[in-house]
């Protein structure tokens, strides 16, 4: 990855929220649902450290440094099968510390707010609805399957949809793939280190990283 040009703030009219790990504190309970496909095949568990040192994205690149092997017709099902256990552990996930009075400040400072996520398209709004008021958001963007390969064509779209020129929504996400995935539409991007992605695996982006929400506050 190509490292990152220095923020512009002055500019930024728009927030680009990832979901996962970013606004919604699922860190833990993604690990749980791995460690439970690979308990069942008595495999090593994964610490939460080894959880955040080799999570990535697409998905099944994680599955397999996590220890699942599998041949390309048995993918479905594996990946189903982790989808069916992150489902089940759902409702007791809870979002970031933070996250609805930066939402809140943000909205009270005149910026639009999206969300962008990998997550299938039903599950992400029935995950924000539960969690948050979803008329802060103009957009809440998921994907069409349950299989996380990628979002940088939504985010194109997303760019275009706005009206506003690319450099002008700052994406907020947890993962190297957040990153990845602002710079191909154009956007800037800060990254927060409490979610799946280790800090020093953030910092090598050469991006801004936050450890807490709030300090957005400080920045916008």
């Amino acid at each position: 990855m190509k490292r990152t040009k220095p923020i512009d703030f002055t500019i930024v009219k728009a927030i680009v929220w990832d979901w996962n790990g970013t606004l919604l504190d699922d860190t833990a309970m993604s690990l749980s649902a791995m460690n439970q496909m690979l308990a069942r095949r008595q495999l090593p568990l994964l610490s939460q450290e080894r959880y955040r040192e080799i999570f990535t994205f697409p998905v099944r690149d994680y599955y397999e440094k996590a220890g699942l092997f599998f041949n390309e017709k048995d993918w479905d099902t594996v990946a189903m099968e982790f989808i069916e256990n992150y489902k089940a552990l759902l409702p007791g996930c809870g979002i970031h510390s933070g996250t609805s009075q930066i939402i809140g400040y943000l909205q009270t400072r005149g910026y639009r707010q999206f969300i962008l996520s990998a997550m299938q398209q039903q599950l992400l709004l029935a995950s924000v609805e539960a969690c948050l008021d979803a008329k802060y958001f103009e957009s809440i963007n998921g994907l069409n399957d349950h299989y996380a390969h990628s979002k940088e064509e939504n985010a194109q779209q997303l760019v275009t949809k706005s009206g506003l020129l690319a450099n002008e929504l700052l994406m907020i996400g947890d993962t190297l793939h957040d990153c990845e995935v602002a710079m191909s539409a154009g956007m800037q991007c800060i990254l927060f280190s409490g979610g799946h992605h280790a800090a020093h695996r953030l910092r090598a982006s050469g991006t801004l990283v936050i450890d807490r929400l709030e300090r957005l506050t400080e920045l916008l």
